[in-house]
C-alpha cells in the first residue's frame, strides 16, 4: 500500500495500490466464494481494458515465473472499477476491503502542533485497545488451532459452540456468503466447499423409517476456515 501527497499542496493524502496487491484482494475474495484464483497477466489485461484512457502509473515486475510483465499504480476509485467485473459476493467483499483500507490510510496530516499531539494521543489509544482485542482473541485463536491439530469433523451446531457463535447469525453467514444451502430443510455446502475439503457429506438411511438422509459436517480444515470468516465479522462490526 502506497500514500501519496497530492501535489497541490493540500494536506490530505491519497491512498494507491498496485494492480498486484489488488489481485491478492480478488483472489483472497474469490477463495472465500469457492471461485478459481484470477492469474496476474489475465489481471492486468483486464485492468488496462477497464481502465483505458485513464491516467494511471505504470510499472514492471518480475513475475513469479521470472518473465517480465507491466503491473499499474491505481486509485482506490481505480480498484473499484476493475472489480466491478467480478461476481456480486466477490466485488462486495474487495469493495468491504478497499474502504476499510481508505479509512485507515486517508488521514489528514495535523496542522498545528497542537492537533498533532491530539492525533498522537488517539493512535496510541488505539493501539492500546487493539493490543487488548488481541489480548483477548488469543486464548479462543488457540483454542481453535489445537482443535484442527487433534479433532475430527464436526455438525454445525458443534463448530458454533466452539467459536461462541449464536446459531442464527452464523448460519445466516453461511448462506449469505453462498458457503451452504437448505436442501430439505437441512443446511448442505456448496460443490465447491465440499471439493476444497472444507465438508464432509456423509449419507445414511434412517433404521426406524428407512428414509435415505444426509448430514454436512466440518472438518479441521472447514473449521478453521469458518473460524477465520467468523473473526473478520466480528472485526468489522467492532470497527
Amino acid at each position: 500500500m502506497k500514500q501519496i501527497i497530492e501535489s497541490s499542496g493540500a494536506s490530505r493524502k491519497v491512498v494507491t495500490m498496485s494492480s498486484i496487491e489488488l489481485l491478492e484482494l480478488v483472489n483472497q475474495a474469490r477463495a472465500e466464494f469457492g471461485e478459481p484464483e484470477v492469474r496476474r497477466n489475465q489481471f492486468h489485461d483486464r485492468v488496462a481494458d477497464e481502465l483505458e484512457g485513464e491516467h494511471y502509473k505504470k510499472f514492471v515486475v518480475t513475475n513469479p515465473n521470472g518473465t517480465m510483465s507491466d503491473a499499474f499504480d491505481l486509485t482506490l476509485d481505480q480498484c473499484a472499477l476493475v472489480a466491478m467485473r467480478e461476481s456480486k459476493g466477490v466485488r462486495r467483499n474487495v469493495r468491504d476491503k478497499l474502504k476499510a483500507l481508505e479509512s485507515r490510510q486517508t488521514v489528514t496530516v495535523p496542522q498545528s502542533y497542537a492537533a498533532a499531539l491530539l492525533e498522537a494521543g488517539r493512535l496510541a489509544l488505539l493501539a492500546e485497545e487493539q493490543a487488548e482485542q488481541l489480548a483477548i482473541a488469543a486464548p479462543k485463536v488457540e483454542f481453535v488451532d489445537r482443535y484442527v491439530e487433534t479433532a475430527g469433523t464436526m455438525t454445525f451446531r458443534q463448530v458454533a459452540k466452539l467459536l461462541k457463535a449464536n446459531e442464527r447469525v452464523l448460519r445466516q453467514l453461511l448462506l449469505d456468503g453462498h458457503v451452504m444451502y437448505r436442501l430439505n430443510g437441512a443446511l448442505t455446502p456448496y460443490q465447491n466447499h465440499i471439493d476444497a475439503g472444507r465438508f464432509e457429506v456423509k449419507t445414511g438411511t434412517s433404521e426406524r423409517n428407512s428414509h435415505a438422509f444426509a448430514q454436512a459436517r466440518f472438518t479441521p480444515k472447514g473449521v478453521e476456515w469458518i473460524a477465520g470468516l467468523w473473526a473478520a465479522r466480528i472485526a468489522k462490526e467492532a470497527a
